[in-house]
């Protein structure tokens, strides 16, 4: 063999190998699938969080680990408040991330503009998912028309704050987890007539309280407002009671920080964030204070309000098989809901993690004195609890209705004919914006 001969033949060697080389780059370009998350930074419920990436960043090495060749991505720094803009940006530019968690605010926005996928076939066809690991109220807060289009990672109820110190220096015992309207109207009462500067409630409207006498102002597809119902009415004239007990107070928040309010509704990340110490010491230093379902009026139960946060998947995901299974491990996976204990402020939506015995122990561990906040007490507003349909409109009607009934109140007129000619008003206005 000649030695051109020999070059073409080393030249034949490198280009096979070159090409066998090239080959196994493009293979394995090919099958490495990048999954994209989206996410906000902070805290949606307006509750410091320093690590607010650690449970994504724990699910995305875990998922990894398990699914070769497919990398999870996201983008951070996209604080709460901007995130709503960034999303539906994203999705108009059909660049939106394939599984992405849903703010309580836009779940109906992105239902009806067909951005979220359905998920009950997928739901259907895992034999490892069960639904009835949830509380119903977390679960049916994805769930629209019958169809399941998000599954709940966190929730956070109102309850009631009491201040235990209050009720001390007027010799009345903390109410129990059953309390009613009657029960507060009577501890009000005896608190306000036997400590001068003390004030019955403050930030607790008929609002808050008709979902607890089985009351709704709107229906749910937001086309309807009902102000006239007995129930509601009920509702305003209980508030209305509270607040003759204040004797004409505007009672604030300074009010309630320097211990002189009985009762106030508050988020349950409020309470995670300022029972332990130091955030105790730091927020509330002169009164001992504890948290309670919300008061039960006469035709309904200790029914609290709840914000789920959702996560949810794109409906033109690129890989869907996938994506559930990222989405499933968010929301559904153990391991990582008793992280939202360490890492977050709310409650898990799974009930066998919200009342473990050994969370509800690391809960009440940093608590001075005893607490009323028990596993009891987390079943019955979880199982219990209403979610809060927020419709395209909603804040501005439901706005209409507050100061409506308010001036009402104020001018103390006739409530039937008034809050009836306030109805109609919402009514239109519901209709021309749908």
């Amino acid at each position: 063999m000649d030695k051109a001969e020999k070059n073409i033949g080393w030249f034949v060697i490198l280009m096979t190998f070159l090409i066998m080389i090239w080959g196994t780059v493009d293979l394995t370009h090919k099958r490495t699938v990048t999954l994209r998350v989206g996410v906000y930074a902070g805290s949606y419920w307006d509750s410091p969080n320093g690590d607010c990436y650690r449970i994504l960043d724990q699910a995305i090495k875990r998922f990894e680990s398990e699914h070769e060749g497919v990398k999870v991505e996201y983008v951070s720094g996209i604080g709460s408040a901007d995130y709503s803009e960034w999303l539906t940006e994203q999705i108009l530019m059909d660049r939106e991330p394939d599984v992405y968690f849903v703010l309580p605010e836009d779940f109906d926005l992105l239902v009806t503009s067909g951005a979220l996928a359905p998920l009950d076939h997928l739901i259907l066809l895992d034999g490892s998912f069960d639904t009835e690991a949830y509380y119903e109220p977390c679960l049916s807060a994805g769930r629209r028309g019958g169809i399941q289009y998000a599954l709940p990672q966190e929730s956070v109820p109102t309850i009631m704050f009491v201040n235990k110190t209050l009720l001390s220096r007027a010799g009345i015992d903390m109410p129990a987890a059953d309390w009613t309207w009657n029960d507060c109207l009577n501890i009000c009462q005896q608190v306000t007539e036997r400590i001068p500067e003390a004030y019955s409630t403050y930030d607790y409207s008929w609002n808050d309280a008709l979902y607890a006498n089985n009351a709704s102002l709107f229906s749910e597809r937001g086309d309807s407002c009902s102000l006239t119902d007995s129930n509601i009415r009920d509702a305003i004239r209980f508030i209305s009671r509270l607040e003759e007990m204040n004797h004409g107070r505007i009672v604030t928040s300074r009010d309630f920080d320097l211990g002189n309010v009985v009762f106030r509704p508050f988020l349950y990340s409020e309470y995670r964030m300022y029972q332990p110490f130091p955030w105790r010491v730091k927020k509330y230093t002169n009164f001992e204070w504890d948290g309670l379902p919300m008061p039960a009026g006469p035709d309904g139960d200790n029914v609290s309000v709840l914000q789920t946060m959702l996560m949810g998947m794109s409906s033109r995901a690129d890989h869907p098989e996938l994506a559930w299974e990222f989405l499933k491990l968010l929301c559904y996976d153990r391991e990582i809901q008793l992280d939202l204990y360490k890492y977050s402020r709310g409650i898990s939506p799974i009930a066998e993690i919200a009342e473990n015995s050994g969370i509800v122990e690391l809960l009440q561990k940093d608590i001075p004195g005893t607490t009323e906040f028990d596993a009891e007490v987390i079943h019955r507003i979880m199982t219990s609890a209403v979610e809060v349909h927020r419709f395209p409109g909603y804040d501005r009607a439901l706005m209409m209705a507050e100061n409506g009934v308010r001036e009402e109140a104020e001018n103390d007129s006739s409530r039937g004919d008034g809050l009836l000619s306030l109805q109609r008003e919402i009514n239109e206005f519901l209709s021309e914006n749908k």
